[in-house]
């Protein structure tokens, strides 16, 4: 079976055909499908946003379609930058500007630097059915970016009993526990489930 992911991501697509090639199925990108489209997140929550991604690439690819909507949610903020996440503080910056933004506004803050990832996975059939997984990984926010892999927040994303950050962990540690691994293996029960009907 054939997926497409509704996202430009590459890392993302390596991630998810690593953790889906297990059942057989092969993820492709956008582009090898034929199709380039922005699909306007305009969700309040990241399954309105995953399904919103999904239905989008579906449509105009008229093939199943993954979406993968995730963000950090930081308690002291708010629960920002939460959906914003991939936006926070506007178009002009990078991964490291926005890490960098985050730091500078927890500065202020009081109380715990609790956060949490949160990853939400919306696969669209073209026969009108939905299947969609949540995963969350809990942590706290580090004082400054520490490590070399992965990307996004990962750098500042700590996690207590490994003492590590995200972007210290291998590949295989990292979809261990990672909101996204945990999202994909609630999936890939529901796919599995959805397969045998």
């Amino acid at each position: 079976m054939k997926l497409v992911l509704a996202s430009k991501n590459k890392k993302k697509l390596v991630e998810l055909n690593t953790i889906l090639n297990q059942l057989g199925i092969e993820v492709c990108s956008e582009s090898e499908a034929g199709v380039d489209i922005d699909v306007e997140e305009t969700g309040i929550t990241f399954e309105e946003n995953s399904m919103l991604k999904a239905k989008a690439v579906m449509e105009a690819s008229g093939l199943p379609t993954i979406a993968d909507d995730s963000g950090l949610c930081v308690d002291a903020l708010q629960g920002a930058p939460g959906v914003y996440s991939a936006r926070y503080g506007g178009e002009g910056l990078d991964d490291m500007g926005r890490t960098r933004l985050l730091l500078e506004n927890m500065r202020g803050a009081n109380g715990p630097r609790t956060a949490k990832f949160v990853s939400v996975i919306t696969c669209c059939f073209p026969n009108g059915d939905v299947i969609s997984a949540r995963g969350e990984c809990p942590g706290t926010i580090a004082f400054a970016p520490i490590g070399e892999g992965g990307f996004g927040y990962d750098p500042v994303f700590f996690i207590p009993h490994l003492k590590k950050t995200f972007a210290q962990l291998s590949a295989e540690e990292k979809n261990a526990i990672s909101h996204r691994g945990r999202a994909l293996e609630a999936f890939k029960v529901k796919l599995e489930e959805y397969l045998k009907k």
